[in-house]
């Protein structure tokens, strides 16, 4: 039984993404957006929970690394002879260099890695609140760097010509990939080593552990597969702006991760899904096109009011911070 609860707590999260992959793949043309939007939102939150999750230090700052990843792998993708029209600054190397999907997003998870390792370098000795505060202003700089540098983007205006590649198939699999390398790290020696620093750092770092270096080695690898995630995101998409990857999805994908379950892999994806679940339905309400009508701003409110009724009532999240197992035989 032992050895089979490590594989479940993987087969789990996939066989659910899994499902809603199909359920992608099955759905009108209409509905399918919202399917393809949380199986992406579990590969955001799971890049997220690697650091979060596994060092006890809240950062504001990952969808920083979505948003670099999204817009190098968008840049880079759209068609050249349309680059020198509708982003006449760009450097050159990113004006007159085109590439595919699948090297787009290799590009965006080594953008995101390098973002990340840079700011992680002075970051990752702050913990409690100097940690949120720094890593939000992480967040702040790119988005401005994003908003006012034409020469790497479209700057204020909308990124778009970029090639719709993410549908039910390339979301799936690549959510999947991420869930396989999150598990992986869980498993891994510096992965347990962290969760050590997170449960009492003063006692980690007096056999020896090396708190600063484990917690850059986590955010690293968060940078990577939030950067990764940025690149099916856009691909999803097909245009994007610098607000699309901001402060909402900042709050959207916490929330996700808070109300699953801080702790655990299983708690990111059961977070994220359901989550993204009740926005689909309350943007249909706000569009009018569900069984109600409800007033523009009711997605962002409910949600805030069921994170805040599970940190009330269940702070450990839906989950209980735990991976999913087996139910065990009573002797």
């Amino acid at each position: 039984m032992r050895r089979i609860e490590p594989v479940v707590a993987l087969l789990g999260p996939v066989v659910l993404v899994a499902i809603v992959g199909v359920l992608a793949a099955t759905a009108s043309r209409a509905n399918e957006i919202y399917f393809l939007s949380a199986i992406v939102a579990v590969a955001m939150v799971a890049s997220i929970y690697v650091f979060v999750g596994n060092s006890g230090v809240l950062s504001f700052g990952q969808i920083s690394f979505v948003a670099v990843g999204a817009f190098a792998a968008g840049v880079l993708t759209v068609p050249g002879q349309s680059k020198s029209f509708v982003l006449p600054d760009l450097f050159p190397f990113l004006r007159d260099h085109t590439v595919g999907n699948i090297v787009s997003l290799g590009i965006a998870a080594v953008a995101g890695a390098i973002l990340a390792a840079l700011v992680g370098l002075p970051l990752m000795r702050l913990s409690g609140l100097a940690a949120g505060i720094a890593t939000f202003a992480v967040l702040e700089v790119t988005h401005n760097l994003l908003r006012e540098w034409t020469r790497i983007g479209p700057g204020a205006t909308t990124l778009s010509l970029v090639p719709e590649t993410t549908g039910a198939l390339q979301a799936t699999l690549g959510t999947i990939v991420v869930l396989t390398i999150v598990w992986l790290y869980g498993r891994s020696r510096p992965g347990r080593l962290l969760r050590a620093t997170r449960e009492d750092s003063a006692a980690a770092q007096a056999v020896g552990v090396g708190v600063h270096r484990q917690r850059l080695l986590a955010f690293t690898l968060s940078g990577a597969l939030c950067g990764f995630a940025g690149g099916l995101y856009v691909h999803m998409l097909g245009s994007i702006t610098t607000e699309q990857v901001y402060l909402e999805l900042t709050f959207l994908t916490l929330a996700m991760l808070v109300v699953g379950g801080l702790t655990s892999l299983w708690g990111a994806v059961v977070g994220a899904l359901t989550i993204s679940g009740l926005d689909s339905l309350l943007a249909k309400a706000e569009a009018g096109t569900f069984l109600w009508d409800a007033p523009s701003g009711t997605r962002l409110v409910v949600v805030g009011a069921v994170m805040a009724l599970v940190l009330v009532l269940r702070p450990s999240g839906i989950t209980g911070g735990r991976e999913l197992t087996l139910p065990r035989r009573s002797s």
